[in-house]
């Protein structure tokens, strides 16, 4: 009977494995695809409804009638079963999705299990040759223009390239090993949308690219991780695959809009776009300027880093404020709202009391170079 369906696949759901999505881990799915035999939350149910019924079908846990055919298939496979099928082979570099995912990422994640079956067919993971090339569309420098430009990335060279003519030298040459990428769909304003970051003449730089086709835009992504990956497996031969992987692309902790004053108590608040990559406090003018126009290393709370709520005695309190203490200077920032300061407090706070790693000295010292070799406008700049 069908209500006798729907009381058992409740049950089923509540089992290990098929208590959380079987694609991004949401808690108790309501969803299930009943011919590839997984429980999946509304999210996920619905990408999974934009493959087509011929890759999966899906229905939902109440709302819908089950045949006893459909609900024999759901027990037995389930997630767990499922997932030893279908994730049988993701290389250490792929970057699983959680529920809290960017829409495109976590599209293709599906997509590449079950559509391409690119985790039961390796062959199919065009991103973990070592090689690849091909267009993107890329910000300019100084406008707001999107241009194509052929990209070309060489895992061997520990060079990702762009041309602006094919037949010229190319524009840039970053080093694999060095860059950070990350997904910006909300501010670049294109779904599939990258931001890459890198060091250039001791100054942090970015780059902001799209592509029209999702899978194209997600593919470079695991293509920058995996030679990341491949070339630190290198290096460090003996080192866990887990400790590697932590190493390689990363969110920014934190973006959006703060005021800070200049260095003097007479100066007054300017509203900027800070984002915290790693132990980078950058700020910029507007979010997708090419440069930033200061740089703040947030080293360790014990070498004289702080952030605490309020200002000094004579500098101005503009509403949310907050003060990030350096060696060499104290920061007068303010927020929006008290909620906001709190989570740039609490999240400036988390970086101060982790351990510095070589990398981060060896950022700390590059930066510290380029502050050194010119006074009048360097990466700690007030301006």
């Amino acid at each position: 009977m069908c209500d006798s369906n729907i009381k058992f696949l409740l049950e089923l759901s509540k089992r290990p494995g098929n208590d959380t999505c079987a694609d991004c881990g949401s808690l108790n799915p309501e969803y299930a695809s009943y011919n590839i035999g997984i429980f999946v939350c509304a999210r996920c149910a619905d990408i999974h409804r934009c493959m087509g019924c011929h890759i999966s079908k899906v229905k939902h846990l109440t709302a819908d009638r089950w045949e006893d055919s459909q609900v024999q298939r759901m027990k037995d496979v389930g997630n767990r079963a499922a997932k030893m099928k279908y994730e049988e082979r993701v290389p250490p570099c792929y970057r699983i999705p959680d529920e809290n995912e960017n829409q495109v990422l976590l599209e293709q994640w599906i997509f590449s299990k079950y559509q391409r079956e690119e985790f039961i067919h390796p062959e199919r993971q065009s991103y973990s040759s070592g090689y690849m090339e091909g267009f993107l569309m890329k910000r300019g420098k100084e406008s707001s223009m999107y241009l194509p430009r052929k990209f070309v990335l060489r895992e061997g060279d520990d060079t990702l390239k762009y041309y602006i003519k094919e037949t010229k030298e190319p524009k840039a040459i970053l080093r694999i090993s060095e860059l950070n990428v990350s997904f910006a769909p909300k501010k670049i304003g294109q779904p599939n949308s990258l931001q890459i970051t890198f060091l250039k003449d001791g100054s942090t730089r970015h780059i902001y690219v799209y592509h029209d086709d999702p899978e194209t835009i997600v593919n470079w992504y695991m293509a920058i991780r995996s030679a990341k990956f491949n070339r630190l497996h290198v290096a460090y031969p003996s080192a866990n695959e887990s400790e590697l992987v932590k190493r390689l692309t990363h969110d920014f902790a934190r973006e959006g809009w703060l005021w800070k004053t200049g260095p003097r108590s007479s100066d007054c608040y300017k509203k900027r776009w800070f984002t915290l990559d790693n132990r980078k406090l950058m700020y910029h003018d507007e979010p997708l300027d090419a440069y930033p126009k200061g740089e703040i290393f947030l080293g360790h709370m014990m070498d004289g880093y702080g952030v605490r709520v309020g200002v000094s005695a004579k500098t101005k309190d503009q509403g949310y404020s907050f003060t990030l203490r350096t060696p060499d200077r104290s920061f007068h920032l303010s927020a929006e709202t008290e909620e906001e300061r709190d989570e740039w407090i609490q999240v400036i706070d988390q970086v101060l009391e982790k351990p510095l790693t070589p990398q981060d000295n060896a950022i700390a010292a590059r930066l510290v170079r380029k502050r050194n070799a010119n006074s009048s406008i360097n990466i700690f700049s007030a301006r």
